[in-house]
């Protein structure tokens, strides 16, 4: 029960910035907070990571339903001790930015991304917090499966 309230909190945190976005900077479109760094800029992303397939909506909705099938699925069958406690939380993260996203697609047709870095020149693409929970939980459970996979040959060997 405490994972599924934690997805809610996730998601309900995705929406509500999305809403106050959509409200406040959908008109003006940018807002310059740190000159040549950080904007807050108005975008409808009607693709995947950095715009690709656009117009897919129907596809990306059928995709992340599967997806969150299986993490969900996955997530309720793994052992919960302390030691799976950080793969637990990455499956919960990808699941609320998913599903953060996944309102928007079905909803209003597009993601609302309103997140604009540039670092060291480089202009990132726009992103939302549903994109951050999707990588720091994909990046998170990629460390958890290195780090499983060499534990488990560490106990081969002996």
């Amino acid at each position: 029960m405490i994972p599924v309230i934690i997805v809610v909190i996730l998601v309900a945190f995705d929406q509500l910035t999305k809403h106050i976005v959509l409200n406040s900077l959908a008109p003006i479109k940018q807002k310059v907070l740190i000159d040549g760094f950080f904007n807050l800029t108005y975008v409808e992303n009607r693709g995947a990571a950095f715009g690709a397939m656009q117009g897919a909506r129907w596809f990306f909705v059928i995709l992340a339903v599967v997806v969150v099938s299986a993490v969900a699925f996955y997530y309720y069958k793994c052992e919960k001790t302390p030691r799976t406690l950080p793969l637990r939380i990455s499956l919960i993260m990808l699941v609320g930015g998913t599903v953060g996203n996944v309102i928007d697609r079905v909803f209003r047709g597009y993601v609302v991304d309103f997140l604009d870095f540039i670092v060291f020149g480089y202009d990132f693409p726009v992103f939302n917090v549903a994109d951050i929970l999707i990588v720091l939980g994909t990046f998170l459970l990629a460390g958890c499966i290195l780090l499983m996979d060499v534990k488990t040959d560490k106990e081969k060997q002996k």
